[in-house]
């Protein structure tokens, strides 16, 4: 079986709450996970957005969250998770920080992909890494996937 990734906030490819987003607390959403393949170590999760700042004329992907060295055991993280799991390193967002950082596009409907990702490692501490270091680090160790898409546009 395949390994999940879903929100009870939002359905896949469906709108992000504002609960959620720069217009409302700009909390993290509700996630859980299953099916971890059997070879993992450690789990990743990176948030992003590939349709700054424009949908329309992309320039970049912006980083909302990241996290890894998630214990193979977890099955989720709560809404508005203050307590990481017990070996959880935070890496830093495009706002250059760690912590969730929710949707908020300067314009259109953006995509905000949750990717979960499951190594054969626990990584060492990378020392807050940036997206771009992280995947670096994972290469070669990528057991398992899996993707949750919510889109969000501001004043809706």
């Amino acid at each position: 079986m395949d390994m999940t990734i879903a929100s009870s906030a939002f359905a896949n490819n469906a709108t992000i709450p504002k609960l959620y987003t720069c217009e409302g607390k700009d909390i993290s959403p509700p996630l859980a996970w299953s099916s971890v393949p059997t070879a993992a170590k450690s789990l990743v999760l990176i948030v992003d957005d590939p349709d700054a700042p424009d949908p329309a004329a992309p320039r970049m992907t912006w980083v909302h969250w990241v996290l890894y060295n998630l214990p193979v055991e977890s099955t989720g993280l709560p809404e508005a998770v203050h307590s990481l799991p017990a070996g959880t390193l935070d890496g830093l967002n495009d706002w250059q920080r760690a912590g969730y950082g929710g949707p908020c596009p300067p314009i259109g409907r953006h995509r905000y992909f949750h990717k979960l990702y499951a190594l054969d490692v626990v990584l060492p501490d990378l020392k807050e890494p940036t997206k771009t270091a992280l995947e670096d680090a994972m290469k070669g160790h990528v057991v398992g996937e899996a993707q949750l898409l919510g889109t969000y546009q501001k004043g809706r």
